[in-house]
């Protein structure tokens, strides 16, 4: 089981000091993707890098702008496009004139109707700096570098904060559930080498942008893996019983899960299936799809 972290102690638009360089700033967008909403991270003082600044929300840009009174935002860095972390961007750089620091939006065929997914894409996200893996970026007091963490979306990226050895993780570890891996721009085995490389950086905290921080590292992302592989193994043994679909495996291998979440869960089946048919462990006719009739190699 997943040691999952679900207590927070917030309050919508107040600035919480929640570690010696991070303070916290919380989206009232509460969802079942994005838990008690968006967490906005401010790094530092006096000049400081805010992380993922969120929904185009005007009471949370209010909140931002009174937490950041005084101050130079230097940079505005973006785990990834998805419209509860990077719309906001645009409005902070205006009323702050920092650069905004990310990886570009994809470009994308749409969704299946009834698909909706997440909280939405910022398709137009565009960084004023396309970053790469491993730049840094550095203020007074603080250094963060870029930690490219493909899975979750194709242009998922996490920042290191090296004073206090802590990781945050934007959607790609999350301690209050786990992550949804949506084809065709989500990709499982993206996810399972990221995982890999977040775990052999031997961190101290996870700061996810939803919930709360996760302290025991290790044991955490061990769990999350083994959870992902169990899944998978549960896959596997749905089609040892014959030939099925995607959409009649998800009501019985998410039994537990929020019925609202099954279209979102059914598109993490088909990235395991997209990763065991690429491994040959699965096969189908034509692309691999949600109604496509899978059965074992």
């Amino acid at each position: 089981m997943i040691p999952f972290v679900r207590e927070i102690e917030f309050e919508y638009g107040r600035c919480d000091q929640v570690s010696p360089l991070i303070r916290r700033v919380i989206a009232d967008n509460p969802g079942p993707f994005t838990y008690v909403g968006t967490g906005t991270y401010i790094v530092g003082r006096g000049t400081v890098a805010v992380i993922d600044p969120g929904p185009d929300l005007d009471g949370h840009l209010q909140a931002l702008l009174a937490a950041l009174e005084g101050e130079t935002v230097s940079h505005i860095l973006v785990t990834h496009h998805h419209s509860d972390h990077s719309p906001l961007a645009r409005p902070l750089q205006k009323a702050t004139g920092a650069t905004i620091f990310g990886r570009r939006a994809p470009h994308l065929a749409e969704l299946a109707p009834g698909l909706a997914l997440e909280a939405g894409e910022d398709e137009g996200f565009r960084p004023d700096v396309e970053i790469a893996d491993g730049d840094a970026f550095d203020g007074p007091g603080w250094t963060l570098r870029a930690v490219t963490t493909p899975g979750h979306t194709s242009n998922h990226v996490c920042f290191a904060l090296k004073e206090e050895n802590a990781l945050f993780s934007g959607d790609h570890v999350m301690g209050w559930s786990t992550t949804v891996i949506t084809p065709p721009d989500g990709d499982m085995g993206d996810y399972f080498a990221s995982l890999e490389k977040v775990a052999a950086m031997g961190l101290e905290t996870l700061w996810p942008t939803h919930g709360a921080p996760v302290r025991e590292v290790a044991p955490f992302l061990q769990a999350y893996a083994d959870h992902r592989r169990a899944r998978e193994a549960q896959v596997l043994a749905a089609l040892t019983e014959g030939p099925t679909t995607i959409k009649a495996m998800v009501p019985t291998l998410y039994a537990a899960v929020d019925p609202r979440l099954h279209p979102a869960a059914a598109m993490s089946v088909l990235a395991h299936m997209l990763l065991l048919v690429k491994e040959g462990r699965v096969v189908t006719e034509g692309e691999p799809g949600l109604d496509s009739l899978y059965r074992l190699a």
